[in-house]
């Protein structure tokens, strides 16, 4: 195997699991790190320059980064692997940060640029865009459709999961930039739009159609059955404020947690959720399912609707054909029992089978190239369309996804738009900024805390199921109190903290492998990657990720270090004689609009 080049940024960038995971690159062990010093406010800005949304996210992202994190597999040999609450301690820097942030945030814009940038909808993609182009002087118009910008965030997550406050705090945050608003004007045509001549336009629209099962018998039983996600816009703007006792909701997403939850605290007292699939193939977060059962709601799996079941136009219930799960041609499929189907009598049926793009105000003439599933064509890493000014986001550009993509397409788009209208190749992309520097405080000290922590995983509280079930607009989940986010932060390995190798400086002593808890630093002879793999100290069957390679050694053996398991505890540091082994901080900081080519990241000042 050839040397590891640790210039390169994406190989440090991958071994902080998390960092990697996450679609807007959050550096998240600097701000768990942060949170462990009791600087919650730095630890909210960290988050802020990244995903924008922190309070909001600590309470509603889908959490790529959790199932990444380093301390599920390091913990294998227990019952139940559990990663850092990584979401969870997002909305600690939120709660507790200073009372007002607005002086840490950019300055506004001294005077506009010149150019006009209108964005369609007013969700977390576009409002991300605007973030990133104001401060740069552009001058960014806002369209959208409700009186209240925030998008699916305000109209389709229940209150008692994201307080309004929270909302109105973080999109403020925003708006004090002075974007250009029109809300409550809904873009019927992107020609017309486009004819106003406006330097870029951006689409971040969502995906505001919900998928309808039209079953047979729906028509008939109408006024009592709906859209899931229409029916939760309709609950969060008061349009809507009971439902009947018996309610069956049909689908297996957090679309559907919602709305099972949401009808239990309007009135429903016999809710189930029915699924065609089984548990484990539900797209509902492990979370949310949890929640749902933990109210009382039971879910049924491998139950296909067949019928809406009505009298004289008023529903009875719903049909359904029993499922299983059989191997056809290598593949499995979701097929009948043939056991007889089964009947579910309900007031209230609640469709959360989906949501799809709808794009009737996107004319077909006017250049745009749409793909054979109707949407546009998007480049995946610029977000431009067929038509140069023309960039996507959010669910808009590929289909429904969490907040945290919405955000990460954001700012690739924002860049794009930046590039392009500063005459440069929207393709090539500016780097991120990265710095290394050594954690040495004396011969074996470290200037972060590299005790590794035994405490598992800290339950986030929540309130008495009996007051929470009365309120919709109470929120269920407390937050860690500050004692148990302290402990819950200190669960963090520190990741970013790299050990790096320096073979001129090794007398191969093996010490570092004598004390490193993990068996993960063999030195032994080169080979082929496979072959190699198998016979360090403990096999690296981890393929995804890579092994550190260093040569040089005067023996002319090789150091091998598994990334894997590795728990950058630094003993491996604290034992060399020589300092061959040092701790270095890695900070990444992902390039975000208006970042000249080059640019480089600030090294912040760890905790």
């Amino acid at each position: 195997m050839k040397p590891t080049d640790i210039k390169n940024p994406d190989y440090f960038h991958k071994v902080v699991d998390c960092q990697w995971a996450c679609p807007s690159h959050t550096p998240v062990p600097e701000y768990i790190r942060l949170i462990a010093a009791q600087r919650y406010t730095d630890a909210f800005m960290v988050n802020w320059k990244s995903n924008v949304f922190p309070g909001i996210l600590g309470r509603t992202c889908d959490r790529p980064c959790e199932p990444a994190c380093r301390r599920g597999r390091v913990e294998e040999s227990m019952a139940k692997p559990e990663p850092v609450a990584i979401c969870r301690l997002k909305r600690v820097a939120a709660d507790h940060k200073d009372a007002d942030v607005t002086e840490l945030l950019p300055p506004l814009a001294g005077k506009k640029n010149g150019k006009r940038v209108a964005c369609i909808g007013a969700g977390p993609a576009s409002l991300t865009v605007a973030r990133d182009l104001l401060p740069l002087g552009y001058e960014v118009h806002i369209f959208d459709g409700d009186p209240r910008a925030g998008g699916m965030i305000r109209t389709q997550i229940p209150r008692f999961r994201l307080p309004e406050s929270v909302i109105d705090e973080e999109v403020g945050y925003i708006l004090r930039y002075e974007p250009v608003t029109h809300f409550g004007q809904r873009v019927e045509s992107l020609k017309a739009l486009l004819e106003e001549g406006w330097d870029a336009v951006f689409v971040g629209s969502g995906a505001p159609r919900g998928r309808d099962l039209q079953l047979p018998g729906q028509q008939e039983a109408a006024a009592n059955v709906h859209i899931g996600i229409d029916w939760l816009s309709n609950v969060s703007f008061d349009h809507i404020h009971s439902i009947g006792k018996r309610v069956i909701v049909l689908g297996g997403g957090n679309t559907a947690m919602d709305c099972c939850r949401t009808s239990r605290r309007l009135g429903g007292e016999d809710v189930k959720v029915i699924v065609r699939s089984g548990f484990d193939e539900m797209k509902a977060s492990p979370w949310e399912k949890e929640d749902a059962m933990h109210e009382g709601i039971p879910i049924l799996n491998f139950l296909n609707p067949k019928e809406i079941t009505h009298s004289r136009g008023k529903l009875t219930g719903v049909l359904f054909a029993k499922m299983h799960w059989v191997e056809e041609g290598g593949k499995r499929k979701l097929v009948s029992t043939g056991e007889p189907d089964v009947h579910y009598e309900c007031d209230d049926v609640l469709m959360a089978v989906g949501q799809e793009n709808a794009f009737p105000w996107i004319e077909r003439d006017i250049g745009m190239t749409f793909d054979k599933w109707d949407m546009p064509v998007v480049d995946p890493i610029t977000m431009q369309s067929s038509i140069p000014t023309v960039f996507f986001g959010g669910d808009a550009a590929f289909g429904p996804k969490n907040i945290i993509w919405a955000v990460a397409h954001g700012h690739d788009a924002a860049v794009s738009i930046d590039l392009m209208l500063s005459g440069r190749d929207v393709r090539q992309r500016p780097p991120p900024g990265v710095s290394m520097m050594s954690m040495k405080m004396g011969i074996h000290e470290w200037s972060y805390d590299n005790d590794v922590t035994n405490d598992r995983r800290y339950k986030v509280p929540q309130l008495d199921p009996a007051l929470t079930l009365k309120n919709v607009k109470l929120e269920v989940e407390k937050g860690f109190d500050l004692p148990t986010g302290y402990k819950e932060a200190r669960r963090c390995l520190n990741c970013d903290v790299q050990t790096v190798f320096h073979a001129e400086l090794c007398i191969e002593c093996d010490a570092c492998v004598d004390i490193c808890p993990m068996d993960c630093i063999t030195f032994t002879q080169n080979g082929e990657e496979t072959e190699l793999r198998e016979r360090m100290n403990a096999p690296a069957k981890n393929l995804a990720q890579d092994i550190y390679i260093q040569d040089g050694l005067k023996t002319g053996r090789i150091m091998a270090k598994d990334e894997d398991v590795c728990l950058h505890c630094g003993l491996c540091a604290e034992r060399c004689p020589t300092g061959a082994w040092d701790m270095q901080h890695f900070y990444l900081e992902m390039t975000h609009a208006g970042c000249g080519p080059g640019a480089r990241a600030k090294t912040p000042q760890l905790a």
